[in-house]
């Protein structure tokens, strides 16, 4: 990727926040995560040379491979893909910023207890299934509040930041909405536990999210179209 492109992508998806967020309030800020999954570390370098710092991972392996190849760069790296178990202790050794998918109580204190082994703490969002796809993973809308101060109550080692959600798997903008404002609603009432983020909103329905009140939003082939 071109540095000119680069800049050019990042111009854009800046521009389009800007006016998403004022429509909301001029105090909303919204921060965008990088998606790189299908580009390569020279793609990252590009971007971050463009002005983009925060960067997403769905996979343990290429999140550390990017990142052990980038480290002269100070990039901040999150792991937005489904968690395996088993790769959990990798994970930890590379300290992401935030990991998105906390998507059920069950990995919360598999992962809670393995950071208590390692004597480290880990910033999590916990996914919540907003449109109840079979297709998705992530806690049911009406569980997370209770999973959320659960997790709070017995995962010392885990901080919660917030709550992730991917929007309903539809041509349907209404139906797509919905998800969001579901989502959202879920947020607002997380505030008072120390709530920071509502992370939805992907390439296709950013703008969407950020109307329903999403202050973090992840984006990859927007950013990265050469």
């Amino acid at each position: 990727m071109k540095k000119e492109i680069a800049v050019e992508n990042l111009d854009r998806v800046i521009t389009q926040v800007e006016a998403a967020r004022l429509r909301v309030s001029e105090h909303h800020i919204v921060k965008i995560i990088g998606i790189s999954k299908y580009s390569d570390a020279s793609d990252v370098a590009t971007l971050y040379s463009a002005g983009q710092r925060a960067f997403g991972e769905n996979k343990v392996q290429d999140l550390k491979a990017k990142s052990e190849e980038l480290d002269e760069l100070p990039l901040e790296w999150h792991f937005v893909g489904r968690l395996q178990k088993n790769k959990i202790n990798n994970l930890i050794d590379l300290n992401p910023t935030l990991i998105h998918s906390l998507d059920s109580l069950d990995l919360a204190q598999e992962l809670n207890k393995k950071l208590e082994a390692k004597n480290k703490k880990l910033s999590c969002l916990l996914q919540v299934n907003s449109a109840k796809e079979d297709s998705k993973t992530g806690v049911m809308p009406e569980d997370a509040i209770d999973i959320y101060k659960t997790i709070l109550e017995t995962c010392p080692n885990i901080k919660l930041k917030g709550i992730m959600s991917i929007g309903a798997h539809s041509e349907d903008r209404s139906i797509v909405k919905e998800s969001f404002i579901t989502t959202n609603n879920i947020y607002t009432q997380l505030l008072p536990l120390g709530a920071k983020y509502c992370s939805m909103g992907m390439s296709s329905d950013f703008e969407l999210a950020i109307a329903c009140g999403s202050n973090m939003i992840r984006v990859g082939s927007t950013l990265f179209i050469d």
